[in-house]
């Protein structure tokens, strides 16, 4: 941290959370959702999950199926009548053309910022104990690597307040569902983002001292997360976000839980999946797993870089995501020996050596002078 300001130790209060039933829009509404996203009620299929329902979504649901076979029925307007759209906070903001870069940025976070109560009732939002920070515009909601580039900005700023609340918030995510999801919504629980909270938790080392300890329990169970079924696997195997290569290492790729269309671009993925020649669940399943990369969506998931159909995010591994998960196993080996857990410490420092040995035998090319993804199933550099 930037500032002098005297460090608190973390906690997070939940008291006045109540936790959120964990039901995405697709779940809730079922072909309701699956009407109202194909026959394109709103242009952006995100608005619609992220609206807040008038009713209790049961009593919405059955009041659909009794009247969506009567003749007329106007879907949009049913939509609209149990239904309300987010509306963005009231907060004017009006740019000053006499500012500085650094003033103008300064004068937006209050504008960015939203509160736990903002949390309208059986939405798809996930309610968070602390303040957090949204990119703006579509996008109301907590995102996952996204906010690590904010809290540098807050950090250069001397929010300091915010910015412990922004960590208490990932360590609160990782506590209760296990992984920090991509943002704080329902859809988003299947997938992760680029593993950045052990990059996080540095901007609370001050004179030396590490501060990110305080963090050590989340930075394990993240890892546990991304590292799920490593051990039990043998050469060629794979399961979920890890992949064992032929000489018995593991290296990591981007997954989710699901392989149905994302629901906040649900229209859009089916019509992908109908231009691609493989399984439809195949290509939902990559789509997905493309969004977990944060890369979403790039050519180096592509095998044609100019259709999106072509995309095979789970066949491939990230030089990204392994250097980042190199850096968690790191933090986990050095933060351990901080508070004299050394067996912890010597477990991890090897871990870290095994994936940086790994990743500068499958990744590295020495002709390029770069490193490079690694396409497991096809046995070479992208």
């Amino acid at each position: 941290m930037t500032s002098s300001q005297s460090y608190q130790p973390f906690s997070h209060d939940v008291s006045a959370i109540s936790l959120a039933d964990t039901l995405s829009p697709a779940d809730r509404y079922q072909e309701l959702f699956v009407a109202v996203q194909m026959q394109r009620i709103f242009p952006d299929s995100k608005t619609f999950v992220d609206c807040a329902p008038r009713r209790h979504p049961e009593v919405i649901l059955e009041a659909y199926r009794a009247r969506c076979n009567e003749p007329g029925f106007d879907l949009g307007a049913f939509v609209h009548e149990h239904f309300s759209l987010y509306e963005m906070p009231v907060r004017e903001f009006v740019a000053n053309p006499d500012d500085s870069l650094a003033e103008h940025i300064d004068r937006l976070w209050p504008v960015l910022t939203r509160q736990p109560q903002d949390h309208p009732e059986h939405s798809s939002l996930l309610p968070l104990p602390h303040p957090y920070v949204v990119p703006g515009g579509r996008f109301t909601e907590l995102y996952y690597w996204d906010s690590y580039f904010t809290m540098l900005g807050l950090d250069e700023s001397g929010h300091c307040d915010l910015l412990r609340s922004m960590a208490d918030n990932f360590a609160y995510l990782i506590d209760t569902y296990g992984h920090v999801p991509n943002g704080n919504r329902t859809y988003y629980l299947g997938r992760s983002q680029p593993p950045v909270f052990a990059l996080m938790t540095e901007l609370f080392e001050e004179n030396g001292v590490h501060r990110a300890s305080d963090y050590l329990p989340q930075l394990h169970k993240e890892y546990a997360f991304w590292m799920e079924g490593a051990d039990a696997l043998r050469p060629g195997e794979r399961h979920r976000r890890c992949v064992c290569l032929a000489d018995g290492v593991v290296l990591n790729r981007y997954w989710d839980e699901r392989d149905t269309p994302r629901e906040e671009s649900y229209r859009e993925d089916v019509e992908t999946a109908r231009a691609s020649c493989r399984p439809r669940h195949e290509v939902y399943r990559d789509l997905r797993a493309g969004a977990e990369s944060g890369w979403d969506f790039s050519s180096r998931w592509l095998d044609d870089a100019h259709r999106l159909a072509t995309i095979r995010t789970t066949s491939i591994l990230p030089i990204d995501l392994n250097a980042l998960l190199y850096k968690l196993e790191r933090q986990i080996a050095e933060l351990s020996a901080v508070k004299g857990q050394q067996a912890c410490a010597e477990n991890f420092a090897r871990r870290a050596e095994i994936r940086l040995a790994a990743i500068d035998h499958f990744l590295w090319n020495p002709r390029a002078g770069a490193y490079f993804d690694y396409d497991w199933r096809r046995g070479r550099q992208r």
